[in-house]
């Protein structure tokens, strides 16, 4: 038996790394009425008086330690003491510059997706995509922005989709994993279409504006609960656009899953697999056996990346998904960030490196040009 290989070297996978596009980084409103200036008067008026309306057991507060500090690296904080992920200049020589981004994809989280008030909602997204532009896109090309939409008004969605599609400065559709429906019902439909006709592909980040328990028992008493069960959520959608035949009737759909990791797909592959064998006849649009569709339709982020005693099943875990069907992600500027000269602790050739940090995304995303 020859000898095991080496322990990856971080100086070298920085040496080796091609340079990077970062799937998954959150900028953060710089203070709470960063968004007025996009919003009509009606809106400001309205927030002024009632609030944003959260709906969820937190009340509108970060509960501890989740929200505390921010969900952020403590080094993350601007020299300007706003928020981490507010400040251009920080973001970039943090980040950008230090890492030798070449694109990186925003994914905001600000609250503007909520159920409770879909006309709300559904102008606070616009306002939050026109803030991306002109706070980050518009004066930073390696930025690229997503299209924040309310999926709980479809109809105001698909007009969002329409005003953004052609626009260079977006690069795809953002939807979270918790909805007040499972995503494959027919009510979220037109937004799979709108995407499709437009070539965008779609993110569906953890979380979501849904106010439901993230279990069938109820809320976790622990952070460390809640912060895993996220990952049900992304299973539960993955399952119901397979088995409601989202991508049958949309074939050129093309869906990331990010921040929910990545060791779940080959045994929920599996089990899906066995179970519509035994089934198919209740799902009719699932004409293929799901993985079928999760192969030619689904990618997923490495953030944050399994770390499995035995280094030799993560790379067998990439294996088995396809090594074209992963991308980097850091999380930046999250407490869970990912160093891209730390993460993914198995050795890799040149051209997996090239396709895991670079080419997926680039073939992947919209408007990288």
């Amino acid at each position: 038996m020859s000898a095991a290989a080496p322990a990856p070297d971080i100086a070298s996978n920085a040496a080796s790394r091609p340079s990077l596009i970062d799937s998954d980084v959150h900028p953060a409103l710089p203070h709470r009425k960063a968004l007025y200036p996009y919003l009509a008067q009606e809106w400001r008026d309205f927030l002024d008086t009632f609030g944003a309306l959260t709906h969820g057991v937190y009340a509108g507060r970060g509960a501890y330690p989740r929200f505390t500090p921010e969900t952020a690296r403590r080094d993350a904080w601007p020299p300007n003491g706003q928020p981490p992920g507010s400040d251009l200049a920080f973001l970039r020589e943090q980040h950008l510059d230090a890492h030798n981004i070449h694109r990186a994809i925003l994914l905001p989280i600000v609250n503007a997706n909520n159920p409770r008030n879909t006309d709300l909602s559904t102008a606070m997204c616009a306002a939050t995509n026109d803030w991306q532009v002109d706070a980050f896109t518009s004066r930073e090309p390696r930025l690229k922005a997503s299209i924040h939409i309310c999926a709980e008004d479809a109809e105001g969605a698909v007009a969002e989709i329409e005003r953004r599609a052609e626009r260079s400065d977006f690069a795809q559709v953002q939807l979270g994993s918790r909805s007040l429906e499972p995503i494959g019902r027919k009510r979220y439909w037109p937004i799979f279409a709108a995407a499709e006709r437009h070539d965008l592909p779609i993110g569906f980040h953890i979380g979501g504006p849904s106010a439901f328990a993230p279990t069938p028992g109820g809320w976790p008493d622990y952070y460390v609960e809640d912060h895993h069960v996220l990952i049900h959520s992304a299973q539960a959608q993955l399952a119901s656009m397979i088995l409601e035949g989202i991508f049958e009737m949309f074939p050129r759909l093309r869906i990331v899953i990010i921040e929910a990791g990545f060791a779940w797909v080959p045994s929920f592959t599996w089990r899906l697999d066995a179970h519509w064998r035994k089934m198919r006849a209740e799902t009719p649009r699932c004409v293929h056996p799901p993985s079928h569709y999760i192969r030619r339709n689904v990618w997923f982020t490495t953030q944050p990346s399994e770390e499995p005693e035995r280094k030799g099943d993560l790379r067998r875990l990439f294996e088995w998904i396809g090594f074209d069907r992963m991308m980097f992600a850091t999380d930046y500027p999250h407490w869970d960030f990912d160093d891209p000269d730390r993460a993914l602790p198995m050795r890799l050739s040149p051209e997996e490196r090239q396709m895991i940090f670079h080419d997926n995304a680039r073939a992947f995303y919209a408007h990288l040009d």
